[in-house]
């Protein structure tokens, strides 16, 4: 059975866009940091950002690739109000294949972030112990109000036929 469906394949290059409704701000910023356990001075203190190079407070690395944050979604059954391209698959199960990311210049609180997501591709592959699985490729681009370049994130899910 085919788990690449003509539906699945007439999604691939779909794109969805969120722009945040205000600036990052620095509390998000702060909040973030301390939610990940990550106390590095330059994500709350400007003195410190300066010292290390920044012209004020940056946001950790990966706070802007949450969507959940501005995108102003619905939760879904798990809780998730972030991003995803709601695609189920019955009979299989779902397996973050991770993450790539190529960040371009640090987030900075005064940024407004636009998130450009498509479905960059749906390649069928069979697993060493001869399930179905469909490996799902996005990519999201972040930029700032003037159009810069934050972030780019390729994002892999698997879907792993299970077997009866």
């Amino acid at each position: 059975m085919s788990l690449l469906t003509p539906e699945l394949r007439a999604l691939v290059g779909t794109s969805v866009v969120y722009t945040a409704p205000e600036p990052l701000g620095r509390a998000a910023i702060r909040y973030f940091a301390l939610a990940v356990g990550d106390d590095n001075p330059v994500y709350t203190d400007d003195a410190a950002a300066r010292e290390a190079g920044y012209d004020g407070v940056v946001a950790p690395p990966t706070l802007v690739c949450e969507t959940n944050q501005y995108a102003g979604l619905p939760r879904d059954g798990d809780g998730y109000a972030g991003h995803g391209w709601g695609i189920e698959l019955p009979g299989t199960r779902q397996v973050r294949g991770g993450n790539s990311y190529v960040f371009h210049r640090p987030v900075r609180p005064d940024d407004v972030i636009t998130a450009t997501w498509t479905l960059a591709a749906a390649d069928e592959r069979t697993t060493s112990a001869g399930q179905d699985m469909l490996i799902l490729t996005s990519r999201a681009e972040y930029t700032n109000q003037d159009g810069e370049p934050l972030v780019s994130n390729e994002e892999t899910i698997i879907y792993v036929a299970v077997t009866p």
